[in-house]
Order: structure tokens, then C-alpha cells, then sequence
């Protein structure tokens, strides 16, 4: 009788026992699976950060690749390539690598400009994911030094950007690099020593090129990189925030696993953050140097704005006053205000905003639960001030721009917006404060205001209700249009009153610039 030969097991396959050699030395399987269980919020707004991270990812890839066609040098090199205008023109020979990385190199100017819109959307993305944290209250304790972390990410991203934007050499870039080394200058007492160190000697030096190539390839990019992992390694270690929602509490996340539900979509949105990019860099124009010609220090062009990240201090240079101040021998110069005081201002009170409040709010607890805006009427309200204050110098930075498209003088469209720096920020502050005070006062129903998340209390209105609810009850007012409606009506026919000023006023077809008639 005939009998069925006995199946031998199968022999496990290369991967299964590379990964068994790994864990019987390193102990790795219960790290991996404790991780791949982790938690994951599913709101959108958590994916802010990410879009920095995969922006990050695009510009070391594309970075890597213009790395092998440009050349850091300011060595004088006659130009002999296929872009016909510039040839016979004497420039730098990392201007001629740019110009040849353009149109000679295969796929270069798709890199090239794939590689700058990353750049911008990058800083964008921290600044968004920033105000993110900042209205939510995501930066309280505990997590703190996470908010330090990512103010200095902010910081590095917008150096980085400064510094690569400066490398081709062009004659817009040059003009930005003038301006900087202006700024050290102004640094009282350490300003020349300073400029000195930095730029290689007095501005253009020829040591200043490959300084740049190595702060924006080598060290500034390493710091990124171990800020953003240090940045995650908290983040995992005092787990995720939340909005508040049914079975949401401080001690607990409700999500998504790591994988694969969170994997997948995080594969996705790398994947639309890279096509969108590609789009843009194949596209849509950028940083054209070859129309600005390269750099001579004789030469200035009108019309010359930043990238955004920077809008705002060349905006605070086109609007402050020129006060130079003599103390003890030593001069202050003018630039010192806008281009040494605000950023200092700027950046201090971003690094110290989450003790402030603290201190000023008297709340030592731990929080996992996020605010609603609403909810803090105060931190709102002063966010939103500041947006507009920035946003405002930004519009500044091309006051030239604004000028020639309007028709009208360059010393008006200043004059207006110096006007408007101080006045637009703080009534959009009272109008966000009284609109979060109305929402409150109201109750927010959900049927009139849709939230994703059930009004918290703090322990002071808790107190206030049952206060109130000893009282006797107070006669209904009677209904009333809310304050914020009158003040936005009011500034909606103060901006169409200033509009149609200005569009009735003759508009003549250049620029005019306001001069003194010589005696």
C-alpha cells in the first residue's frame, strides 16, 4: 500500500533570518513593534509638519544633484555658453556655473527651480505649523523645549535659504549680500570684526563664495537635520497633542497606528508634496538669473525684493526712519533699529513666549489637550496683531512695486504703510479679542458655530458659574450687533474710502519721485 511522503517544513527565506540575526544581537523586535503600535492624531493640521520634513527630503535630493555642476568661486571667467546676451560678458565663475547649470546642463533648470520652490514652501510650512502650535497652545508644558527647537529650526531654515539664494552670484542676490554685510556692520562695539569674520574682508571678497557653499551644504544643514531629530525624538517621547473630543482625555490619544494606517498616509503626502514641487519647478518661473546679470558692485537695480522669508526685514528697512544715535564716542547706525533690534525682538519673544504666558497666566499644569483660538482671547488676539504687523512689512519690501502699479509717489505708498504698520495690527487685534469674547458670551452653539471638539473650562469659570448661579438672574439685554461687526464694517469703508483716493488721483505711467528744485 502505497503511503504519501511526508512534506518537509520550509526552510525560512534571507529576510526572515537577516531580521532573526539582527533581534538575537541587538534586541530590536520589541522596539519595532511597540513602534509600528504607536499613535497617531488623524486631524490635518498634524500633517504641517510633516510637509517641512518631506520639503526637507526634496532639497537634499536636488541639492545633491545641482552640488556636482556648481562651481563656489568668485575666480573672473569670460561667458562662451548658448544663452546669447551674456556672451562676452566677464562674470564670476559660480554665476557662469548657474548660467550653465541652466541651459546646458540636462534637467539642471528643473532642478534648479525645484530646488528653490522647496526652499520657499519649506519655510513656509515651519512658519504655518508654528502659528499651528502657537493658537492651539500646543507649546505649554511639557512641552516647551520642543517650542525652542522648532523657533531654531525656523531660524537655520531661514539662514539656509538666505545662503543659497546668495551663492549664484547674480546681481539681485549681490544687492541682498550688500545688504547683509550693512547689518553686521551695524552691530554696535562687534560690528566690523564681526563683517570681518564672516565675509572674508570688505564687501565683495573673494573668500565670501565658498564660505557660503560650505554654511549652506555642510553646517547648516547638519544642524537641521539633528535639531529635526531632536525635534521627533521629544515629540515621540512625550507623545502627540489632541483637540478635545469624545473619549479624548490628558492621558490617552485617539488615532491611528503607526502602521500601517498613518504609513500609508504619510507615504501620500510625501508623494503629493513631491509632484507638487515637480509641477511647480517645471512650471511656474523662479529666481531667473540670467535676466538680473551678474553681480558688480557699481550696480544696483530698482525693483529688487527678497524671497518672503526675508521680505520682512528688507520691508523694516524701506520704512525706518534713519536715526543714527552717537553714545560714548561710538555711532549707532541706522540700520541697527530695523535690522539688528526687531529681529532680536522678534526671535527673543518667540523663544520666551511659552514661559511668559506661563508666568503671566499662572498655569503650571501639564497639558496634552488643545486650546480652541476662542478660548484664549488674549494669545489670540496678540497672534493675529503680529501676523498683520509682518504681514505689512512683507507689502513693504516692495513699496517700489506698490508705487508703480498705483501710479502714485514712492514717499506716499511709505508714508501710508508706516501709518498702517501701527494701526492695521492693533485694530485687527481688538476686532479678534471681542470676536472671541462674543463667541464665548454667546455660548458657540454648534448649530451656529461647528467645532470638532466640546468648549473647555478652565478652573476661573468654573468659579464664575457657580458664582452666577447663586446670583439672582439678570434681566435679558436686549439683542445688539456685536462690536467686532461694527469694527469690521467700519474698516471695510476705511479701506474703501483710502481705495478709491487713491485709483481717483491722476495716474501717470512711470513712477514719480518726489524732488527738491535746485536753486
Amino acid at each position: 500500500m502505497a503511503t504519501r511522503a511526508r512534506s518537509r517544513p520550509r526552510r525560512p527565506g534571507v529576510v526572515y533570518r537577516l531580521g532573526h540575526w539582527v533581534d538575537d544581537r541587538v534586541g530590536a523586535a520589541h522596539f519595532a513593534r511597540t513602534a509600528l503600535d504607536k499613535i497617531f492624531p488623524d486631524h490635518w493640521s498634524f500633517m504641517l509638519g510633516e510637509i517641512a520634513m518631506y520639503c526637507l527630503v526634496v532639497l537634499i535630493l536636488t541639492g545633491i544633484y545641482l552640488t556636482f555642476f556648481f562651481s563656489p568661486s568668485s575666480h573672473d571667467v569670460v561667458y562662451h555658453g548658448s544663452y546669447g546676451p551674456l556672451r562676452g560678458v566677464h562674470m564670476s565663475e559660480a554665476y557662469h556655473s548657474t548660467i550653465r547649470l541652466s541651459f546646458d546642463i540636462r534637467a539642471g533648470l528643473v532642478f534648479r527651480q525645484i530646488h528653490h520652490w522647496a526652499a520657499l514652501i519649506f519655510i513656509a510650512s515651519i512658519v504655518t505649523h508654528l502659528c499651528r502650535i502657537f493658537f492651539t497652545g500646543a507649546f505649554r508644558k511639557p512641552r516647551e523645549l520642543n517650542w525652542i527647537v522648532g523657533v531654531s529650526l525656523l531660524l537655520l531654515a531661514i539662514a539656509n535659504g538666505f545662503t543659497g539664494y546668495s551663492l549664484p552670484d547674480d546681481l539681485l542676490s549681490g544687492t541682498g549680500l550688500r545688504i547683509a554685510y550693512s547689518i553686521v556692520l551695524g552691530i554696535p562695539f562687534l560690528g566690523t570684526w564681526l563683517a570681518f569674520l564672516f565675509f572674508g574682508g570688505e564687501f565683495p571678497s573673494t573668500a565670501l563664495e565658498p564660505r557660503l557653499f560650505v554654511l549652506h551644504i555642510l553646517l547648516v544643514p547638519a544642524l537641521i537635520i539633528g535639531l529635526l531629530t531632536v525635534h521627533l525624538a521629544i515629540l515621540w517621547r512625550q507623545k502627540h497633542t489632541q483637540f478635545r473630543g469624545p473619549g479624548r482625555t490628558e492621558r490617552n490619544v485617539v488615532g491611528s497606528y503607526l502602521w500601517p494606517t498613518y504609513t500609508l498616509r504619510s507615504i501620500g503626502l510625501f508623494a503629493a508634496v513631491a509632484a507638487l514641487l515637480s509641477a511647480l519647478g517645471g512650471l511656474a518661473q523662479i529666481n531667473p538669473v540670467w535676466l538680473y546679470g551678474p553681480f558688480k558692485a557699481a550696480a544696483v537695480s530698482t525693483a529688487a525684493q527678497p524671497d518672503w522669508y526675508v521680505g520682512w526685514l528688507e520691508g523694516a528697512l524701506r520704512l525706518a526712519p534713519a536715526w543714527r544715535v552717537h553714545i560714548f564716542g561710538y555711532t549707532i547706525s541706522e540700520v541697527f533699529w530695523p535690522g539688528i533690534l526687531l529681529p532680536g525682538i522678534t526671535f527673543g519673544l518667540l523663544y520666551l513666549w511659552p514661559f511668559l504666558e506661563e508666568r503671566f497666566t499662572h498655569d503650571h499644569l501639564e497639558h496634552h489637550l488643545l486650546d480652541s483660538p476662542r478660548e484664549r482671547p488674549v494669545r489670540t488676539a496678540i497672534g493675529v496683531g503680529v501676523l498683520a504687523f509682518y504681514i505689512i512689512l512683507v507689502v513693504a519690501g516692495a513699496q517700489d512695486i506698490v508705487a508703480q502699479k498705483l501710479g502714485v509717489g514712492i514717499p506716499t505708498v511709505t508714508n501710508t504703510l508706516r501709518v498702517l504698520l501701527f494701526v492695521l495690527p492693533a485694530l485687527f487685534a481688538y476686532f479678534t479679542w471681542r470676536t472671541c469674547h462674543d463667541l464665548e458670551k454667546k455660548g458657540a452653539r454648534e448649530e451656529d458655530y461647528p467645532r470638532p471638539y466640546p468648549k473647555a473650562r478652565t478652573p476661573y469659570q468654573v468659579t464664575d458659574e457657580a458664582a452666577s448661579s447663586s446670583a439672582s438672574a439678570a434681566p435679558a439685554e436686549a439683542p445688539r450687533r456685536s462690536a467686532a461687526g461694527r469694527g469690521l464694517a467700519a474698516l471695510g469703508a476705511a479701506v474703501a474710502a483710502a481705495g478709491g483716493f487713491l485709483i481717483g488721483r491722476r495716474r501717470p505711467k512711470k513712477i514719480v519721485f518726489e524732488q527738491t528744485r535746485k536753486k
